[in-house]
């Protein structure tokens, strides 16, 4: 996993990263959304661009650009938001299957996030502390 040069909320492991890139070749440009719903809810969802309508009640955590991907949005509803604003999250990716709507569903995999709590470095850049 690269380590990005400035503060960043969201970031892909590698094998997330290489799996955003087969599904793009199939599904065109991607953007991800969690809700923070149960079960699956909770679980980043992975939707072309467009296919996903965002709104007042998401909010933008940050644009991942893997290599040779186009860069790929991940939105938050704006509630959820709310209690994880002090976290830092990782996109990854684990045998099994995650929801029928999120594109990667058929390859046999799911996206998970990983987080931990935000340094303080983060925090300040972030206008969090």
């Amino acid at each position: 996993m690269t380590k990005p040069s400035v503060a960043t909320r969201v970031e892909l492991t590698d094998p997330a990263a290489e799996l955003l890139a087969r599904l793009e070749r199939i599904h065109g440009a991607l953007m991800f959304h969690q809700s923070g719903g149960c079960c699956d809810g909770s679980s980043p969802m992975c939707f072309p661009v467009g296919e996903f309508l965002t709104s007042d009640a998401d909010v933008l955590l940050g644009t991942l650009a893997p290599e040779g991907v186009t860069p790929v949005e991940f939105w938050m509803s704006r509630s959820q938001y709310e209690y994880w604003k002090h976290t830092h999250l990782t996109v990854d990716v684990v045998p099994g299957r995650g929801s029928g709507f999120s594109v990667e569903a058929p390859e046999g995999v799911r996206f998970l996030i990983r987080s931990r709590l935000m340094t303080e470095e983060e925090l300040v850049a972030f206008d969090l502390l």
